[in-house]
């Protein structure tokens, strides 16, 4: 227990240097009450500035003992921690969801800037594009074998993609803008997207009125002319036939209007449309055999190096191949 006994009203007042001149509610009467309002030397020289108040004394606890003063900190070190065994009340406010955001975001400027990483420096929107699509494939691979560790990590790259971009976006010349006009964006989308929950729209009561009601707001901000305006033609095919024809259904076009040839392509289409007028995504599915039909092929290879065999024939590959059973787990 302190030798020191700190005068009512003293108190340390915790702060978050990210969240700028944010101050915990509950510390507004403290520091209005206050003889002296000290910042803690630890404090960010941006968070002092606006503080406006003296760093603190080497004998801040001795004049605490005589009245009332509060300690603005952000971290707890020997000095703060005697302050508060002498009795001084300490008010905090738990982080927000998505701090951690901010620093992700200086974290990106400093690389992007002067002093920062040469490479991060030379990239642009063109260069990157491979990187995002790797970073979301690697995603779709974690999401696909349930591991939770890869997936924290690969959710980390894909959010990189996205501040890496909003960053090389901030310096255009012409029409710059940042992460907080793409966050901005986002949450006006949400919002105008989901009336009924944040409006009193009614028209919404099941998944499909939700979907007809986003293509109809869809139509509305975007003023498309077509149904298919907004659809990213750049998706793999299969997932861009089964984006089409979900939409070309929604406006009531029958799949006997749909592409339907003897020809590898249209033969394709249908069988996507086929599979997505039944609920499939014909994506998924296609990735599944796949996979599939890859740990099968590994499998079968082991086998046959565990039985020496390393020339394979086409017989040898029939054999090891019959049992749909023997793959990887």
């Amino acid at each position: 227990m302190s030798e020191f006994r700190v005068a009512e009203g003293t108190a340390i007042v915790l702060v978050d240097d990210r969240l700028g001149e944010a101050l915990p509610a509950a510390a507004l009467p403290l520091v209005r009450k206050a003889d002296e309002v000290y910042a803690h030397a630890g404090l960010s020289t941006a968070t002092k500035a606006a503080l406006e108040a003296p760093e603190a004394p080497d004998d801040l606890l001795v004049r605490a003992t005589t009245s009332p003063v509060v300690l603005i900190a952000g971290e707890v070190d020997a000095s703060v921690e005697a302050l508060r065994a002498a009795g001084a009340v300490v008010v905090a406010a738990p982080a927000p969801a998505g701090v951690e955001l901010l620093d992700a975001v200086t974290v990106m400027d400093r690389l992007r800037s002067p002093g920062g990483c040469p490479w991060d420096a030379e990239q642009d929107h063109e260069s990157l594009r491979q990187y995002l699509v790797e970073e979301t494939y690697e995603l779709l691979d974690a999401i696909a074998e349930k591991d939770r560790e890869a997936l924290r990590e690969e959710l980390g790259d894909v959010l990189l993609q996205v501040l890496f971009h909003a960053r090389v976006a901030a310096e255009d010349a012409d029409d710059p803008f940042g992460i907080d006009t793409v966050a901005a964006g986002l949450v006006s989308k949400l919002v105008s997207r989901h009336p009924h929950v944040f409006a009193d729209d009614t028209t919404v009561t099941d998944t499909e009125s939700q979907h007809v009601r986003w293509e109809e707001l869809k139509q509305q901000e975007k003023q498309r002319e077509s149904i298919v305006d907004g659809v990213a033609l750049g998706q793999p095919a299969v997932a861009l036939a089964a984006k089409l024809t979900q939409r070309a259904l929604r406006a009531g076009i029958p799949l006997e209007a749909m592409p339907s040839g003897t020809d590898t392509g249209s033969a394709l289409f249908a069988l996507a449309a086929q599979g997505k007028l039944h609920g499939t995504d014909p994506e998924d599915a296609l990735r599944t055999v796949a996979l599939e039909f890859a740990a099968r092929v590994r499998a079968a290879e082991r086998r046959a190096r565990d039985a020496g065999n390393t020339e394979l024939t086409a017989d040898d590959w029939r054999e090891l191949l019959s049992d749909p059973a023997q793959s990887d787990a």
